[in-house]
Order: structure tokens, then C-alpha cells, then sequence
């Protein structure tokens, strides 16, 4: 067996995301940071005590509270009461590389954690690392676990695992588990005994419902809050939904939801402890879609199951079919048969295109801004494309082909206020990137149906750092298509969420004041 290093430099300069990769970020941090002492504000401390106090504790915190170093700070200081000794802590790629190292860097309180980030071609060398900390992204955990599947279940070596010798866990973003019939909480479920302490991190934790709490409950304490079977937690709080695709709350069933999370959950709000700038959610600018785009629109609609033949191509689901009409709502679609028919359009490259109507609106707020930074959120490449061979080639974007480096050049560039427009991909820039340097405008060209992408990439910009008193949220959207459905859909969502929140900051506030007055 390899031996521990004890020069955690080396770990840190091997940390590649590929072996024909530039030098990692994580190493090309380490030379420009000056570690600054890290004076906790008021919600950091409340945060820290939380975890010290609590095995398996939660923190819904939002973006700009300081997650990161409150865990830096609960894990430092048991590690120095010899109570925790290692920590593995599971995160998306782009924070693994560029958050927790960065951290680490920043404060000097933190210098004296080593922490390896285990991904790319020295993984399995960097297991033996004499670190306090190592970092890894979920799709990574198959490899750490050595994971086989065996029927429905997995089963986990031990061996890399062992190696770390890791009695901390923290899951960043831990809504990314709300699923407990995904791969990743499969693989992960057996081994969570093996840990001391289970701590959760997320800002967007019942982006989707409250049904998505079960998952994310259960990596913490296995099943003490909420049963051991999502079948169970769906029977005690939930109804089938009347067209039978999901499920609804019970009567009364959202508060004692909200009861039972208050002993395991810390709920941060970010306005309570920073300064925030003002969210201005702006009502959606909408157009009229063309006559026969409107009457392909119409067709995709009504038939949600096309007819199977030879020449059409089948839409196997309502999914499907609303994907389509999405794209033909922004101006675009990939190309079927089925479309081709519809259309009478010969495709170029496989995407055939419809109208430019939310190009055109989308350069007129452009101009509306004078100059001031702007941030695009776009999910199809064929989005991508347009809206670059309307503005130029040359505007940045960080989405699929864009890796790590090129995205920090991108920040570090954006927030000196040198990028008038930035186009990102929710997907690509919902986690690891700090936006709030510059600029006070973001605006959806393609609103997500999904809240907590929605929510994530808006908080890139709004967060502690945005020197401007508000920040503006733009959307462009067709009338009367999916584009309209999605924006009362999230803006149900974020009350949802938000009701969530409230109920765990005046459960926690009155408990708080009986304690007082005894």
C-alpha cells in the first residue's frame, strides 16, 4: 500500500481534471490568495454550534450565508478536540475545484486543513494522501465505493473507502439526493453507518415539493425523521394526485412535515445576517408567436402521442411533446420527421428554425440596459447559437465544452465588469461560480421547469458581494405557450419553498423563546 504524503502541495498540483488537462485550478489558486483571518458574522456562529452539536444536522442555507466555512469551522474545531479526524465531502465538480479549495486558501484559520480533491487521472493515488479533507463529486462515488450492483441494490467494497478513513461526511448541494431511487443514493445508502457525523448543505432544499425532503432527511439520519421507505413518508403525508402522475400533501400534513424536520434543520436566510440586495422579479416580456408557428405550436400541443408509423416519429410521452413545444416557443426545434412534416422545412443541421422573436426582444433589453452586465440563461445549444449569431461569436458563454479554467477566466473577467453579456447554462452555472462583481441583470431566454436551477442561477448574482441595491430578474417568454405555464408553475414553486423556510425559522425562533422563559 502506497504510503500517506505528507506534503499536501503535491496532491493539490496532481489534482487534474484530465491527463491532457492545463494545470488544475485548484493549484493555480495557491498562488495569488492572501489568507485573510475569518471573523464569523452572527449566522456563521449560530451555524457552527449547530453542526458541532448535531451528528446528523442540516443547514438550508442560502447562497452568500457562508456554508462552506461554517462547516470548515464545526469540522476544525472537533478535529482539534479529537473528536472528528478526516472529512469526505461529496459536491458538484465545479465547487469540489473551485469553492472548498478556495476557501481553504482564503481564511487563514483554515490554512492548516489539507484537503486533496479526488477526480481525474491520479485519483487512486490520492486516497493515501495524508490529508484532513478530500472532496468528490458525485459521479465519482461509484469508483470510491466500488460500487457493483447486484438486482435492485448495491453492494460497496471497502477498500478505497477505508483508505481515507473518513468519520465526517458533508453533502454539498444536498438536494442533488432528494431522489432515493437514483443510482448515486443507492450507492451511497450502505455505507452511511460507517460515518460519526452526516451533514447536509443546501439552499433549494423542497425546490420541487416537500416530497423531495425524504431523500435528503434520510442521508442525514437514515430514516429517524421520516421512516426508512419513501413509501411510508408518501402514505403518512401524501395523496396520489387526481391525474395520477405525482402526489399531494395531505390535509394538515404540511405542518407536522415542517415539525418533524425542525430538530435536525437549521434554516439561514440570507437577508437575516448579510447585507442583500433587493430580488426584483420582473413579470415575463412576452410576444405573439407568427400564425403558422403558432399553428405547429397548437398541433404539438394537442397531440402529445403522435401517431407510429413508418414516416412519423412518436412523441412517447406529454415530456416529450412539451420539450418540443418549448423549443418551438423560443424560436427553434430539433429536427423529427414528425416536424418536418409539420413545418415543410428543410432543417439545417438537424434543428429547424421557426422565428427569431425572442432574439429580437432579448437584444432590445440588451439595449434597454446601456452597457450594464447581463447574464443569459439558455438551455438548448441551438439557443446557444442563435443568440451568438445574433450578438457575435466572440460572446462568452459557460455551458457544455467549457471546462473549469476556462470558466474561472470567465468569472474573474465578468465580475471585473469586462463581459457586457454572459450566456450560461443553468445546468453549468447553478453551483461553484460567484457572479455578484458585476452587474444586477439576469434574464431566462429559456425558463427551466425545474426551481432549484432556476433559484441557483439567479443567486449567482443575487448574493453578499452585489454592491448594487437591487438585482433584476428579466424573462422573455411567448403568450399563451409553455413559456407562461412555466412562469406561474415556478413562481408556485417559490412559494412553496419559501412557506417551507418560514415554518423552520418561527418553529426554531418560538422553541428558542420557550427555553428563554424557563
Amino acid at each position: 500500500m502506497p504510503s500517506r504524503s505528507k506534503d499536501i502541495k503535491t496532491s493539490k498540483l496532481s489534482a487534474t481534471t484530465s491527463p491532457s488537462s492545463t494545470p488544475s485550478l485548484t493549484s493555480e489558486l495557491s498562488w495569488d490568495v492572501v489568507p485573510q483571518p475569518w471573523h464569523p458574522h452572527k449566522g456563521q456562529k449560530a451555524g457552527v454550534k449547530f453542526l458541532i452539536e448535531h451528528a446528523a444536522a442540516g443547514l438550508f442555507a442560502d447562497p452568500g450565508v457562508g456554508k462552506t466555512s461554517i462547516t470548515l469551522g464545526a469540522f476544525k474545531f472537533l478535529k482539534k478536540r479529537g473528536v472528528a479526524h478526516r472529512m469526505l465531502i461529496i459536491a458538484p465538480l465545479r465547487p469540489c475545484y473551485l469553492v472548498w479549495p478556495a476557501e481553504v486558501q482564503k481564511w487563514a484559520d483554515f490554512n492548516e486543513l489539507k484537503m486533496v480533491v479526488l477526480h481525474g487521472p491520479k485519483k487512486e493515488d490520492l486516497i493515501y494522501e495524508d490529508a484532513d479533507i478530500f472532496v468528490i463529486n458525485p459521479e465519482g462515488l461509484q469508483w470510491l465505493l466500488e460500487a457493483e450492483k447486484t438486482g435492485k441494490r448495491y453492494k460497496a467494497g471497502g477498500r478505497r473507502l477505508a483508505a481515507i478513513g473518513a468519520d465526517t461526511l458533508v453533502v454539498d448541494e444536498l438536494s442533488k439526493f432528494k431522489y432515493s431511487n437514483t443510482s448515486r443514493f443507492k450507492m451511497i445508502k450502505p455505507i452511511l453507518s460507517q460515518f460519526q457525523r452526516r451533514w447536509g448543505l443546501t439552499g433549494s432544499p423542497a425546490a420541487n415539493g416537500l416530497e423531495g425532503l425524504f431523500g435528503q432527511i434520510y442521508m442525514l439520519d437514515q430514516g429517524r425523521t421520516f421512516g426508512p421507505y419513501i413509501t411510508h413518508f408518501r402514505q403518512e403525508y401524501f395523496i396520489p394526485s387526481y391525474d395520477g402522475f405525482g402526489f399531494d400533501l395531505k390535509k394538515g400534513a404540511e405542518a407536522r412535515i415542517y415539525e418533524r424536520l425542525q430538530p435536525i434543520v437549521l434554516r439561514q436566510d440570507a437577508n437575516d445576517f448579510v447585507d442583500m440586495p433587493d430580488l426584483m422579479l420582473q413579470p415575463p416580456r412576452f410576444f405573439e408567436l407568427p400564425k403558422l408557428v403558432r399553428k405547429i405550436y397548437d398541433q404539438l400541443e394537442d397531440e402529445c402521442i403522435f401517431e407510429h408509423d413508418a414516416k412519423v416519429v412518436s412523441a412517447s410521452n406529454a415530456a416529450v411533446a412539451m420539450m418540443k413545444c418549448r423549443q418551438v416557443a423560443g424560436g427553434a426545434v430539433y429536427a423529427d420527421e414528425q416536424l418536418r412534416i409539420l413545418t415543410k422545412v428543410k432543417p439545417q443541421r438537424d434543428v429547424i428554425e421557426l422565428h427569431d422573436l425572442k432574439v429580437e426582444l432579448l437584444k432590445e433589453l440588451i439595449e434597454e440596459l446601456q452597457g450594464k452586465p447581463l447574464l443569459v440563461g439558455y438551455e438548448f445549444r441551438h439557443d446557444l447559437a442563435r443568440i451568438q449569431a445574433a450578438l457575435g461569436k466572440e460572446i462568452p458563454y459557460i455551458g457544455s465544452g467549457v471546462n473549469e479554467k476556462q470558466a474561472k477566466a470567465i468569472e474573474r473577467d465578468w465580475n471585473k465588469g469586462l463581459i457586457p453579456v454572459l450566456l450560461g447554462n443553468p445546468q453549468s452555472v447553478g453551483h461553484g461560480l460567484n457572479l455578484q462583481g458585476s452587474g444586477c441583470h439576469v434574464c431566462w431566454f429559456t425558463l427551466p421547469w425545474d426551481y432549484e436551477l432556476y433559484d441557483q442561477f439567479n443567486r449567482r448574482v443575487y448574493r453578499q458581494g452585489n454592491k448594487n441595491g437591487k438585482v433584476f430578474i428579466h424573462h422573455l417568454a411567448a403568450r399563451d405557450t409553455v413559456d407562461e405555464l412555466i412562469w406561474t408553475t415556478l413562481q408556485n414553486k417559490r412559494t412553496g419553498q419559501t412557506k417551507l423556510f418560514d415554518a423552520l425559522k418561527k418553529m426554531r425562533g418560538s422553541r428558542k423563546s420557550a427555553v428563554y422563559k424557563r
